[in-house]
């Protein structure tokens, strides 16, 4: 198989700039409304929409490799590095882990590339990993690098790197590319394609025995953060999650060849994706702090309680709308004390009631968004 890597011209990518022009546009008019949108935030409110935001990242990124996490240990972790007050959950290595990798991405976005920022990330993911032979530096193994899937004796290979022998050279001439085709280096290259260009890139190289993918991520949201001039905050893992298959996908059909037009395009309009998702969470985030600010020491301890779980489920809402088992479960009320506590929330305009008797369900009265 004639990987791209293997090909006459590795690795100087062809593409063509015309189709991609629209999307780079929308990308920088789409950054100004995400930066104006978290200028609403104050201080402490926007350390908490930051921290809102990174771990749904690193939830997702971890979520497209297979390896779940739990959100609220992130957080917590996310927190402590952010020197905010945190709970004292149990915080297993590998959360702990890559909440610091996107700590480390979000204050370091402006600094040039270099190999010990990817072996720190490599470490940072890989705590408490005991099956690897390398960690913290790129692969030795002499075996061929290869994602497989399907049946142990008959598998199908989707993609093969180069050696192990190979791979010091290749990260070196990445390094070196990602650096010059930033804004401030000599061959600076638009938004999108320097985003899409290096996460391809460093996927073909597969320098890591494990972690390659959410690294890749990182590298292009660190690429999309010098582009703008700050942390991006998008929610590329979030968008990518929803269609992984498609992901994997373009990543095998573009690690065949050397022109990635088509690959541009799918990553680009992905980013697009992930910006709209950003500032519509965002929007969430205000309503949610509009809400708080609101109700104010109106509510009683379960009350808080049942309130907080339903704003973890997110923009979505609570399936279906909250019914009296719902938050007889979540705070451990009576019936009685749930009814009352629930009637309570709809007299004071915090929740709306929908339905009668058994089908009753109570939903969060927020504010609506500002346009």
């Amino acid at each position: 198989m004639h990987w791209n890597w293997t090909q006459l011209g590795w690795p100087h990518f062809s593409y063509d700039r015309e189709p991609l022009e629209p999307l780079e546009r929308q990308f920088l008019k789409s950054s100004g409304e995400v930066i104006g949108a978290v200028r609403h935030f104050n201080e402490e409110d926007g350390k908490s929409l930051r921290i809102e935001l990174l771990s749904d990242e690193a939830v997702k990124t971890s979520e497209i490799e297979g390896e779940m996490l739990d959100r609220l240990s992130v957080q917590s972790s996310l927190r402590r590095q952010f020197g905010l007050d945190a709970d004292n959950r149990a915080i297993r290595p590998q959360e702990r882990g890559i909440a610091e990798m996107m700590i480390h991405l979000f204050e370091t976005w402006s600094k040039p590339l270099d190999h010990e920022i990817l072996f720190r990330w490599h470490s940072m993911l890989m705590a408490g990993n005991s099956h690897l032979a390398t960690i913290g530096s790129y692969r030795t193994h002499e075996d061929a690098m290869q994602i497989v899937s399907g049946r142990f004796d008959k598998p199908t290979i989707h993609f093969e790197a180069p050696p192990s022998r190979q791979v010091q050279s290749e990260m070196d001439r990445y390094v070196s590319w990602f650096n010059r085709s930033g804004p401030e280096g000599e061959s600076p290259l638009p938004a999108l394609t320097r985003a899409g260009i290096s996460h391809l890139y460093f996927e073909s190289i597969h320098p890591f025995e494990d972690g390659n993918g959410r690294i890749g991520r990182a590298l292009a949201e660190k690429s999309l953060a010098q582009n703008i001039g700050q942390p991006s905050l998008i929610s590329l893992a979030y968008a990518i999650e929803k269609s992984r298959k498609a992901y994997y996908g373009e990543l095998e059909k573009n690690q065949r060849k050397l022109d990635i037009t088509e690959w541009l395009f799918y990553f680009s309009q992905t980013i697009l994706d992930a910006q709209q998702t950003t500032l519509t969470r965002v929007a969430f985030y205000i309503r949610k702090a509009k809400f708080y600010g609101r109700f104010s020491g109106q509510f009683n301890k379960r009350q808080d309680k049942a309130i907080s779980r339903m704003f973890r489920e997110g923009i979505e809402g609570f399936k279906g709308g909250l019914s009296a088992e719902n938050y007889i479960s979540i705070t451990g009320a009576s019936r009685a004390t749930a009814t009352r506590d629930l009637r309570d929330m709809v007299e004071k305009g915090a929740m709306n009631r929908t339905g009668e008797r058994r089908h009753t369900r109570y939903t969060l009265n927020l504010p609506e968004p500002e346009r």
